[in-house]
């Protein structure tokens, strides 16, 4: 992480000089031109134009990549009939009837197939296909030692999708660095191209100062960064929920939190709504008593069982999920928060990710046996995308209704925001 901060400080650095040595260098700077053939190119938008010979349409980048400049993106607006869209870099002069990675000095991650290309017409597996909506990045991560050297012989590519990172590949750099590329080979194609993304690494993203871990008091399976949640579980059965419970129940001062849809993963077996405190790590929010849940995948709602009722629509990418409650006009908070936050006793077993199934099942049937546990009467509501879904009446369990969320398959990831009522 320190190697990162202090990566981040040089190209700062580097930054400044370049743009100090053009404006007191006092002379004009020769503006280079992207290539292209095969191709219409409006703006950020390229398109593929058919031909006869049915050749590769290939744009290269006017600039090559460097540290002030290291990474770029495209954006699927059509895949045509094919989806031959290839993502990657080349060297200044490469021929421009062929796809990223098919030549000597070159590298590319194709969008039809999710293969990577290196200098060869044969690609290895390396992500996913992309499709209509799909973002794809690429980008090489420079070390300190690169930025001193000012000429590194070999560079670390790196591609992503749709923001997530996919994987590293050592590439030759040839004489003259490696220029951003994109070809297509299909009628139809066409995407949008943004030279000037800006890329954070995972590890500088883990340097950002935020109070987002503050937020949260147990998270399992669950990765956090800032406000987004991300599924780390293995994904395989029902017992490999990722649990994100919040520090601090629903109140009337805070009675209301959301959750965005970022990537719902391949199932979207996405849940937000609100539970006891130390609710079992591994079932979904409204599964289990003293919890009730919307759950994105089928639009059912959960109250206390693992059979869900008919609700609302199914969520998808982008939708954002309310919960929520209404309480009486006479809540005494006091009431139904016999149970301390500083408990100490209670914070061991809050923070305790060891604990085994059969201590969890205990304290479930320890749970259920005390119908004392169980307080005022509230009415807990969903919504999507700021429209009413429909609401249930349950009992609050003493402790508290806690904002809870739950995922179930990979690369499952939502922002929340506990507090979206504060402006």
């Amino acid at each position: 992480m320190m190697e990162a901060f202090l990566r981040n400080q040089i190209l700062n650095v580097c930054r400044v000089r370049h743009h100090q040595r053009l404006r007191d260098a006092h002379l004009p700077v020769r503006r280079r031109e992207p290539r292209y053939d095969r191709l219409g190119v409006e703006g950020e938008i390229i398109s593929f134009m058919p031909n006869d010979g049915n050749k590769v349409g290939l744009y290269i980048a006017a600039c090559p990549i460097s540290p002030e400049d290291n990474y770029f993106e495209i954006e699927i607006i059509d895949t045509g009939l094919f989806g031959n869209i290839g993502v990657g870099l080349v060297p200044c002069r490469y021929t421009l009837d062929a796809q990223p990675g098919w030549k000597p000095f070159s590298v590319g991650y194709h969008a039809d197939d999710g293969k990577l290309y290196k200098a060869c017409g044969f690609g290895k597996a390396f992500g996913p296909k992309c499709h209509v909506g799909d973002r794809i990045g690429c980008g090489i991560k420079y070390s300190i030692s690169d930025i001193e050297s000012g000429s590194p012989l070999t560079a670390k590519v790196f591609f992503t999708r749709n923001g997530k990172e996919l994987g590293t590949v050592a590439v030759p750099v040839p004489p003259g660095g490696l220029y951003p590329a994109v070809g297509l080979h299909s009628e139809g194609e066409e995407v949008k191209l943004t030279l000037d993304s800006e890329w954070t690494s995972e590890e500088c993203m883990l340097m950002a100062v935020d109070s987002g871990e503050e937020e949260w008091t147990r998270l399992h399976d669950i990765k956090l960064n800032g406000t987004i949640l991300e599924y780390g579980g293995r994904g395989k059965c029902i017992n490999d929920v990722g649990l994100a419970q919040a520090r601090c129940p629903l109140d009337t001062t805070f009675h209301y939190f959301e959750l965005e849809i970022v990537d719902p993963g391949e199932n979207c077996y996405i849940a937000i709504g609100v539970a006891r405190r130390n609710y079992p790590r591994h079932r979904h929010p409204g599964w289990n008593r003293g919890s009730i849940a919307y759950h994105a995948d089928d639009g059912k709602i959960f109250v206390g069982s693992g059979i869900g009722d008919p609700f609302g629509p199914r969520c998808h990418k982008g939708d954002i999920m309310g919960c929520g409650i209404y309480f009486p006009n006479d809540y005494d908070s006091e009431a139904d928060s016999d149970l301390s936050p500083e408990d100490p006793e209670d914070d061991v077993l809050l923070e305790n990710d060891e604990l085994s199934s059969d201590s969890e099942e205990e304290e479930e049937e320890g749970w259920a046996r005390h119908p004392e546990d169980v307080g005022t009467k509230v009415q807990v509501f969903f919504t999507r995308n700021g429209k009413m879904v429909g609401k249930r009446q349950v009992a609050i369990p003493r402790g508290g209704f806690y904002p809870t969320i739950g995922m179930l398959s990979s690369c499952e990831k939502v922002r929340v925001d506990l507090r979206p009522l504060t402006g």
